[in-house]
């Protein structure tokens, strides 16, 4: 793997990581996720304009992925408002790629190899320890709920982006859930949210995309992926510092365990 490859890997696993930990900051995270999806909207309108391509054959993929990413996002928001950084990233993040593969596999179009199955095994050994014996069980539930929404909207966007440039693709995406999601959120608590960092998690959202993008030009995807993943432990270690959390070490083995699956899988 190429060093600037690397580079923009991990860079883009710290930003992810990073706009995580400052929606679950946020004392009203259904607004401030609003009001990132429209900042990345506005800052994506220009450049997915100068690179417009958008095949016919795109328009069912948008439109399945949109209303998955809606759910996504609306989840994720629910989430951190209710239960710990600590406790939903590393479940939604990790479970997503197994999740895909059995959406893969269900279709006939892959088998799990050794790799994946022991892939499996850690995300699944990793999660447990991240529940743990205290766990709240609805916590994990809303973490594998959006885990669901990743792994369905991974799959169409590796068959849509084939037919569509990633800038005006992703955008088409987005724009959809930003407007329903705002109109449903309410002006008013909209305007509260506005500020410096409910627009910056946006643009962070959107520059660890475009990082990733950028990393898959110079490496495989399976390279990519695995370092990209490293956001897991990055998320679980900075809400034990910033955000006070009790993360003990039965979690942060459990994020480190779920990041090496999630490793497998991508190598497999």
């Amino acid at each position: 793997m190429p060093a600037s490859a690397l580079a923009l890997a991990i860079a883009a696993a710290f930003l992810h990581a990073l706009w995580n930990l400052g929606l679950a900051r946020e004392q009203d995270t259904e607004a401030a996720t609003a009001i990132g999806l429209l900042t990345v909207v506005a800052v994506l309108a220009l450049p997915a304009a100068l690179t417009w391509r958008v095949e016919g054959a795109a328009v069912p993929y948008i439109a399945g992925s949109a209303a998955l990413e809606l759910a996504y996002f609306a989840l994720l928001a629910a989430a951190y408002r209710r239960y710990e950084l600590s406790l939903v990233y590393p479940v939604a993040r990790g479970l997503a790629p197994v999740l895909a593969l059995a959406l893969v596999a269900a279709a006939g179009g892959a088998t799990p190899s050794g790799l994946g199955i022991a892939g499996i095994v850690a995300v699944t050994g990793g999660v447990l320890l991240i529940r743990g014996a205290r766990g709240s069980l609805f916590g994990l539930a809303f973490g594998a709920v959006i885990a669901m929404t990743i792994a369905g909207y991974t799959v169409l966007d590796r068959h849509g982006i084939a037919h569509a440039a990633a800038l005006p693709y992703l955008l088409l995406v987005l724009v959809g859930p930003a407007l329903m999601y705002s109109l449903a959120i309410g002006r008013s608590r909209l305007v509260t949210a506005v500020s410096p960092t409910t627009a910056t998690l946006g643009v962070a959202a959107g520059t660890a995309y475009l990082f990733v993008l950028l990393a898959l030009r110079l490496a495989s995807a399976p390279a990519v992926a695995a370092v990209r993943e490293t956001s897991v432990v990055i998320a679980t270690g900075l809400a034990a510092f910033v955000l006070g959390e009790r993360v003990g070490r039965a979690r942060l083995a459990g994020a480190v365990l779920v990041a090496g699956g999630v490793a497998l899988l991508a190598l497999s």
